[in-house]
C-alpha cells in the first residue's frame, strides 16, 4: 500500500498500473491480486487506513462522545499523527487532489460503506461518518456550557475549516514544534 500511495500521488492514479506497483513492491502481479481485487480496492484500502488511524485516536469504545477534557487531548493526538507521518499525509493529500480520486474518495465513504479496524471481526464494523458525528455531538453538547446564543453548526464549520488549514500547514511546512504548539493551544482555546 505504501508503494502504491507513492506512485498514485507522484505519477497519477490512472497512469499507475497494478503491474507497475507490483514491480516496485518486489512482488508478482498475481500476488498483488491475492490481496486486492482491483486497483480501486487498493485505493480504498489506502484511504481506509488513513481514516482508521484517526478513528482510533477518538477511542470509539467510549460511546462515540468527546468530553471537553478529551477534546484537547484529541486535538494534540491528531496533530502528532500528522507531524509524525508527514510523508504519508503529504502523499495522501497529493492523491486526493486528483479530481477522479476525490470523487472516488467521496463515494468510498458513503453512509453505507463500512470500515474495519484491527482486532475486530467483519460483523463488528464502523462507519467513517462516525468521526464527523462525534465532533458534531461535541459542538452540540458544548451549547450547554456556553451562555447566550451559541451556534454549534457555525462553530463546527469554523472548527472543520481551521483543522483542514492547520493540517495542510503541519503536513507541508517545516516550522518549529514551538510554533506548532502555540497553534494547537490556540485551537483548543477557541473550540474547547
Amino acid at each position: 500500500m505504501d508503494v502504491a500511495l507513492k506512485h498514485f500521488a507522484g505519477e497519477g492514479y490512472f497512469r499507475t498500473t497494478i503491474s507497475h506497483i507490483a514491480g516496485h513492491a518486489g512482488i508478482s502481479k498475481g500476488l498483488m491480486y491475492n490481496y486486492f481485487e482491483s486497483k480501486e480496492e487498493l485505493l480504498k484500502a489506502i484511504i481506509h487506513r488513513s481514516v482508521n488511524e484517526i478513528y482510533h485516536l477518538l477511542e470509539p469504545e467510549k460511546g462515540g462522545t468527546i468530553s471537553a477534557e478529551e477534546f484537547e487531548s484529541l486535538i494534540r493526538k491528531i496533530f502528532r499523527l500528522l507531524r509524525d507521518k508527514k510523508e504519508f499525509w503529504r502523499l495522501l493529500m497529493q492523491l486526493l487532489m486528483q479530481q477522479e480520486v476525490r470523487k472516488f474518495f467521496l463515494q468510498a465513504f458513503s453512509a453505507n460503506d463500512t470500515l474495519l479496524h484491527p482486532g475486530h471481526e467483519p460483523g463488528d464494523s464502523i462507519y467513517p461518518s462516525q468521526i464527523l458525528q462525534m465532533f458534531t455531538r461535541y459542538f452540540t453538547e458544548k451549547r450547554t456550557r456556553m451562555p447566550g446564543t451559541y451556534d454549534p453548526d457555525s462553530d463546527m464549520e469554523m472548527f472543520t475549516a481551521t483543522m483542514k488549514g492547520l493540517a495542510m500547514k503541519f503536513i507541508y511546512a517545516d516550522d518549529e514544534e514551538e510554533t506548532d504548539e502555540k497553534l494547537i493551544c490556540r485551537v483548543v482555546e477557541i473550540y474547547k
